[in-house]
């Protein structure tokens, strides 16, 4: 079950909020862990069982934490169980045919009879979340950052919860732990809950629902036959339907945490507006930038180890970041590509980048064009022969020239001409700053109003895609 269906918006959901909102309070936990549970089973029901299994042996793990206070061999021990535990699991199902595959890849370079074969596997709904979730959750006991939760429902509910459970935001236990214990229902935090998740579902199903149609149309054409225009228009439109997809999805996902009591992380602040690299990944999925930078890089050293240690820091956070999103080399790529730029940036550009005038502003806006579009078509395409012929429609100049033929460009620009330039606004900050201004005035009300249907309608005639992060 996805937020962007109707089984969801007119069935679930309503039927979810109205026992939520009578039940007693200490009874609100239960509801969300066996509700997350029943939200997760319409889509993979066979892997409820991981979920379930990981709550309990990290459950027993915190706890075990909590009582070796003193014995820190044993302690450290228990850590490393339960990060093998929890990171294996993942490494199983994410990358075991991606290693079998290289593996027959370097023997068939070596002439090596051998074969491997591959698993028949798919990739549990959320994994690659709720591990890093709950891997936080036992560091932090670890570190005694916070007490290991006493209630097994309690550790449950933070780590099924239905908001964030499939794609996110990567909520860390002790952002929520007070929650978990009191929280709040209002009818305000209703009336804003329900108007955000309102306006990030317009903007997975108006515009990344549709925009994406276009970079479908462009794949059906195939990148052979494409016009240089048209690889540029087409990673334009896959940009702006992978943004406004997992954009709309984390802004529903606040909007129903706090539609529950939760102060659910921001995980967007217009990355398309940064004007460097650097800048662009603080304003994209927030929260897992900060779980590499607390988890990982400054475990490592951060940048207080000396210049080389600081790359080699970065190296390694935009490795594990490139292959975290996907078992392919092009994600990979993608990652040492954001590696590279930052480095560039943080010892030459960053400072030019970032002056305060008009010529600074244009080159560096014109630079993060080129690199938003550039790395999301190597994200998007991971085989590399096909990404080899993509780039090089993108710069024909390392190939075989410009292809001049346009009819596809025109009628497709001329098409999606009015959601093209609907997205670039929607990108920028002001027209959510507009409507926070208006959200609770009659304005907002019909605005909201009209968006709601406007997207049901949309679903209702089956324009609809899966978000795109379930598959990372």
């Amino acid at each position: 079950m996805v937020f962007s269906s109707l089984s969801f918006i007119f069935v679930f959901l309503p039927i979810f909020l109205v026992l939520y909102y009578i039940l007693p309070a200490s009874w609100r936990n239960l509801l969300l862990f066996l509700g997350s549970l029943v939200f997760y089973s319409f889509g993979e029901p066979y892997y409820l069982f991981l979920i379930l299994c990981s709550i309990t042996v990290n459950y027993l793990i915190g706890r075990g934490l909590e009582h070796f206070k003193e014995r820190n061999f044993k302690r450290t021990i228990l850590l490393i169980v339960s990060l093998l535990y929890n990171f294996g699991f993942l490494l199983f199902f994410k990358y075991t045919n991606f290693f079998i595959e290289n593996i027959n890849a370097a023997l068939r370079l070596l002439s090596v009879p051998w074969r491997f074969y591959t698993l028949n596997l798919t990739l549990p709904l959320g994994i690659s979340f709720y591990t890093f979730q709950i891997a936080s959750y036992i560091i932090d006991v670890y570190l005694r950052r916070t007490k290991a939760d006493r209630s097994f429902i309690n550790l449950g509910a933070y780590l099924c919860m239905f908001p964030q459970l499939i794609a996110g935001p990567i909520v860390v236990y002790s952002d929520i732990r007070d929650a978990l214990e009191d929280r709040m229902i209002t009818i305000y935090g209703l009336d804003n809950g329900l108007k955000t998740f309102i306006i990030g579902l317009g903007y997975k199903v108006i515009i990344a629902n549709r925009i994406g149609t276009l970079w479908n149309e462009v794949c059906t054409i195939g990148y052979e036959s494409i016009s240089t225009p048209l690889a540029w228009l087409g990673a334009f439109a896959y940009s702006m339907q992978l943004y406004f997809d997992f954009c709309g999805y984390s802004m529903m996902a606040i909007g129903l945490g706090e539609m529950l009591g939760f102060d659910m992380p921001a995980n967007f602040r217009h990355p398309y507006t940064a004007r460097s690299v650097t800048d662009f990944w603080r304003r994209w999925h927030i929260t897992l930038g900060a779980w590499f930078r607390e988890y990982v890089y400054i475990p490592l050293g951060g940048n207080r180890l000396g210049k080389a240690r600081t790359i080699f820091n970065l190296l390694v956070v935009w490795f594990l970041c490139g292959f975290w999103h996907g078992a392919a080399w092009n994600f990979i790529l993608w990652g040492l590509l954001i590696f590279v730029l930052q480095i560039i940036e943080k010892n030459f550009t960053l400072k030019w980048l970032n002056a305060d005038n008009i010529f600074a502003r244009l080159i560096s806006h014109l630079y993060m064009f080129f690199y938003i579009l550039v790395s999301w078509a190597i994200f998007a395409i991971s085989d590399f022969q096909q990404l080899g012929v993509y780039l090089s429609r993108l710069f024909p100049f390392f190939g075989s020239g410009i292809n001049w033929n346009l009819s596809d460009f025109v009628r497709l620009a001329s098409t999606y001409a009015p959601l093209l330039i609907a997205s670039i606004i929607f990108a920028m900050s002001f027209p959510e700053r507009l409507f926070d201004r208006i959200r609770h005035r009659v304005s907002g009300i019909i605005l909201a109003f009209i968006i709601f249907w406007w997207s049901v309608y949309y679903l209702a005639i089956g324009i609809n895609n899966p978000f795109l992060y379930f598959r990372y």
